[in-house]
Parts: C-alpha cells; structure tokens; sequence
C-alpha cells in the first residue's frame, strides 16, 4: 500500500507518521511519500519520520518529492493537508477581520472565507494531477475550511471524504470520563465542518445507552471549561457543542478576547520554529510533547480509520466525516456537504440516518450551509460581488456596512493568491 501526503512538511506531519507507525497492522504501508514545495521542512520532517518508523520497527520505506505528480503516482490515497500562504496568511485571516468588528479566525467568518478563496483552485488543480496520474486513488482531505474544500473537490467528480479531529476528540474525552475504551463511545455527532453538535454519546454502537445526561450531570464543569462556555449553556442546550459553536454564541465577547491578545498564528509560528528544531535534531525520535499543543489531536487515528475503511477491511464501520447529504437532512440539498456519521468503505461513505432537528439547530446548519453556497461560487468563479454576497450571508457578518469592509480587507490581503483580484 502507497499513500502519499501533500503538505507533508508540515510540522503535523509527525503526529501523522506516529499514528501511522502504531497502528501499522490496520493500515499496512508499504511507502509513505511526503510531498512538499519547501525542500528544507521537508528534509527535516522526513528524518524525524524515517527515525519514528525505525523505533517503532515499522518496515515502510518514507520518501520525500517537491513533485506533486512524481509523489501521487500509483498512490492508494492521498491525503491534503495544505495552508495556502503558511502562518503569514493565517495571521491576516485573524487580525483584518477586528477591525470591522467581527470575529477573526481561519476556519470561520471573513477569515474562513479569505481561506477558501485562496485554497479551492490549489487543492482542485492538486486533485486534477491525482486523476490524471492515478484516478482509483482516494483523496482524503483535511484541509480548511474541510466543508467547502471537501464539496469542491466532490462536485468536481473526485472521489473525495473530509475529514476533522473534532468528533474523535470528543470521543477520546467522554470516553476517559466515563472510563471506557475510546471505541466503546459512539457519538450522535451532527452538524457542518466546525459547526456540529454531539446530541446523544452512546456507549457500544448506534443503537446503544445514550450517556450524555449522565456524562452532563457528573462532569459538566469540565465540559464546560473546555469548551469556554458557562456550565448554564451547556444544561439548557442538554447536547455538546463544538468549541467553534463559541464564535456564534459569544460572539461579541470573542471579538473582545482576540483584541487583548496575540493571534493564534503567531503562536502556532513561534512553535513550528521550536519544532523544526527539534526535528533536526539526529537523536530525536518520537513526536515531541510540544507537537500537542499546535493543534490536531488524533488526527492521525482519525486519518489511520479512514484509509483503512476506504481501502480495505481495517478501520471501524461507522465514522465521523464529511461527504455529500444525500436527503439526510432533508431541509438541506443533496449535494450539501454535511459531517456526521456515516458508513465508510471501499465504495465511500454513506451517512447514517438522523433524527429531525431542533430548529436551533436546523436554522444554523441552513444558514452556514447557504454561506458556504455562496463561498464555493466565490472561490470557483472570483470576483468582488461574490466576496461581498459570501460575506453578507454568514451569520457572523450579516450586515452590508460590514460585508462592504471586510470585502475590502479580504482581496487587499490576498491579491497575490486571487487570479482575478
């Protein structure tokens, strides 16, 4: 089996070959390719990758290209995990957005867009060399905004699922609190990418005990706190949100919080600076403690299910992702791209059926689901009108004063990644 990983120099790219040497015997390699523009991550990522597989005794062979088409060729899967522009793009993302207001942050809002813009045209023309060098390879993406990239690359004919740490971090977490294996929790996990909820947290299967009141009652402060919403929220609602659900429910006070403080980017490049240290250095070979606090957290267990079910018999029956809606919520179209759960295998995934929905719910998933309408077009097809419609939808904007600033803000920011700007 031959995968390779587009954005493999990233400072992730560790978490990911742990995974992939722990959990060897569900997803057997045979070679690994990291593919990458910048020669120098890539020369430093792969040695502490060569060295994790070596300590793990894990006998694939890991080689490295600055060639997309050489590193996908006779690929099984390709997995995308890019950042079109690096940290410099993702520190405007966060900072632009304040001054008009709203909330600045990569995945969401004006900032989120701004990401899409500059990413859809990288990872379709990515996935155009996969389909002419290897069109049975399955293109697994993790990329953000994963909603709107993973639609992109569907509507385009790829055969594409999105994938996101967040539901199996929920699942790791409820399942120390409950103190059960982690394969024992099933999440009625709903929603968009970066806008979900965990309505019911059952214990063995689709159709086991839902927990969640229970795991509310004895451990709702730390639920809480870990997400930074008050415990009364989270008791009204009766379900868990996901951390990006904050954005839309304390808006304003977010805004307040990221005007007192550095962006997140600039943290997360100060510590990809630390860790491309340690990556060169010969004697290190296991992920550094600090890997943990950049972010993506089991998303190498995440990326090893996914592969598995796609490509064999290895990985579980039922996980989280992100495909096409299908009628399965049917105030949605079919071509909407939803994350729940869903049966993976080699033919892709199919989603589980879901309930009806609180319109609490329902209104939101619409109306995001409308903004990423108008994203997708923008991002497709450019232009300053179709910026400015994309703005005025999301639910963070929703005024014309506003969507006009950001609008402005968004192509002065990213004219050196916007063909038509």
């Amino acid at each position: 089996m031959k995968l390779a990983v587009v954005g493999g120099g990233s400072t992730y790219t560790p978490e990911l070959i742990d995974g992939f040497a722990r959990l060897r015997d569900t997803l057997p390699i045979e070679e690994l390719v990291l593919v990458d523009p910048a020669a120098d991550r890539l020369e430093l990522v792969s040695g502490l990758a060569r060295r994790i597989f070596a300590k793990q005794d894990h006998a694939g062979k890991i080689t490295t290209t600055t060639d997309i088409d050489a590193g996908v060729a006779d690929a099984d899967a390709v997995l995308l995990q890019l950042r079109v522009g690096g940290q410099a793009a993702r520190n405007q993302d966060e900072t632009w957005p304040l001054e008009c207001g709203c909330v600045g942050q990569e995945t969401t809002g004006a900032g989120g867009l701004a990401k899409a813009l500059r990413t859809v045209p990288v990872v379709l023309d990515i996935a155009e060399r996969v389909r002419r060098t290897n069109p049975d390879a399955w293109i697994i993406d993790f990329t953000n905004p994963v909603g709107i990239v993973t639609r992109a690359l569907l509507q385009a004919g790829h055969k594409a699922v999105g994938l996101c740490n967040v539901a199996i971090g929920f699942q790791r977490k409820f399942a120390r609190l409950l103190e059960v294996e982690p394969g024992q929790v099933h999440l009625d996990h709903v929603g968009l990418n970066h806008l979900s909820w965990e309505l019911g947290v059952r214990l063995g299967g689709p159709d086991g005990e839902n927990v969640l009141p229970k795991l509310l009652a004895e451990h709702g402060d730390t639920i809480a706190d870990d997400l930074h919403m008050p415990r009364q929220i989270i008791d009204r609602l009766g379900v868990v949100p996901s951390y990006y659900l904050r954005y839309f429910y304390a808006h304003d006070e977010v805004v307040r919080e990221l005007g007192t403080k550095p962006s997140r980017a600039a943290e997360v490049a100060a510590m990809e600076k630390e860790l491309l240290e340690m990556y060169g250095d010969p004697a290190l070979d296991e992920k550094p403690e600090l890997l943990a606090k950049r972010g993506g957290a089991f998303y190498s267990e995440a990326a090893v299910d996914l592969a598995a079910s796609l490509l064999g018999d290895g990985g579980s029956p039922v996980q989280v992702v992100n495909t096409y809606n299908n009628g399965t919520l049917p105030f949605l179209a079919d071509d909407a791209v939803i994350e729940v759960q869903a049966r993976v295998g080699r033919d892709g995934a199919t989603p589980l059926a879901v309930p009806a929905l609180d319109p609490l719910y329902a209104g939101l998933i619409a109306n995001v689901t409308a903004y990423e309408d108008l994203a997708l077009e923008a991002a497709l097809r450019g232009g300053r009108d179709r910026v400015f419609k994309a703005l005025l939808a999301h639910p963070l904007i929703g005024q014309y004063e506003y969507a006009e600033g950001l609008t402005d803000r968004l192509i002065a920011h990213n004219r050196e990644h916007l063909a038509w700007a």
